[in-house]
């Protein structure tokens, strides 16, 4: 059972390295054009300070995690001697696609605590700090695999307490989340969901409201939807994309639509490609 990679197939990174080397001074990031970023530190020290005002002094080799556009300042003295490499992410699906909108606001962790991830950290540290060929495409990938990898370790310490990430890090329920992943166009009952956990079908349903926060039928509505949506950015017909996803006409996936996020499937194409 892969819990990550139909989520990624369908939501995947991309990554573009803007910054390696030396920081000193005081750089704001805005958060705009629906980008993410990812702020290694090296070495020295820095601070973060959100757009609520709050800081963050970071003084030993940290990971700086936004998934979705956060807007925040990196700051830093000379006397501070920051070594910095820095990428935007950008997702398939926009920004508030269920795979970001799992994660927190900011992941900000000591690099040492990131077991598993050494090899990568290695290699995209020698990467940005060398001169080698074709080093700016190497680095885009590494960043895009040290998310990955970080996905994997916050499953695997089951770090995030609720939400879809809870729910995949869980031994029983997660079966569920793949299976619902994997075939969204079917019509999974709570027993059917159940059964695939090995549990029963009301003690599947409690589990899943609690770690996950909303119900199974929710859950699958809001996947069909976020499927929807991202295949909409992408120029398919409403008639193709409610097969897919397994509503029986358009005209029931638009009723659904509205329902979810407020408007028709045309209108939110229109507000969303503008």
């Amino acid at each position: 059972m892969d819990r990550l990679s139909t989520l990624l197939k369908h939501f995947n990174l991309h990554a573009s390295t803007f910054h390696q080397g030396g920081f000193c001074g005081i750089t704001p990031v805005h958060g705009e054009h629906g980008f993410g970023h990812a702020h290694l530190l090296r070495s020295g020290q820095l601070t973060l300070k959100d757009k609520r005002g709050q800081r963050t002094e970071l003084s030993e080799s940290s990971l700086i995690l936004a998934v979705r556009p956060q807007a925040h300042q990196l700051l830093a003295s000379e006397a501070d001697d920051a070594q910095l490499v820095c990428a935007t992410l950008h997702f398939d699906g926009g920004a508030n696609n269920p795979l970001t909108l799992a994660l927190p606001d900011f992941i900000i962790m000591p690099l040492r605590e990131l077991q598993g991830l050494d090899g990568t950290l290695d290699w995209l540290f020698a990467e940005a700090f060398g001169d080698e060929c074709g080093r700016d495409v190497i680095l885009n990938r590494l960043f895009e695999l040290m998310v990955i990898q970080l996905l994997r370790h916050l499953m695997a310490r089951r770090t995030i307490a609720s939400g879809m990430m809870a729910g995949l890090a869980h031994a029983q329920l997660s079966r569920a989340l793949v299976c619902i992943h994997d075939e969204p166009q079917r019509n999974w009952s709570v027993a059917e969901l159940a059964d695939r956990s090995g549990m029963s079908r009301a003690s599947f349903a409690a589990h899943f409201r609690e770690t996950v926060g909303i119900t199974p039928a929710n859950y699958l509505a809001n996947w069909r939807i976020s499927l929807t949506q991202k295949r909409l950015r992408e120029g398919r017909p409403i008639a193709l994309i409610a097969d897919e996803v397994g509503y029986e006409s358009p005209s029931a996936l638009a009723r659904t639509f509205r329902r979810k996020v407020g408007t028709s499937p045309k209108e939110w194409l229109l507000q969303n490609t503008s």
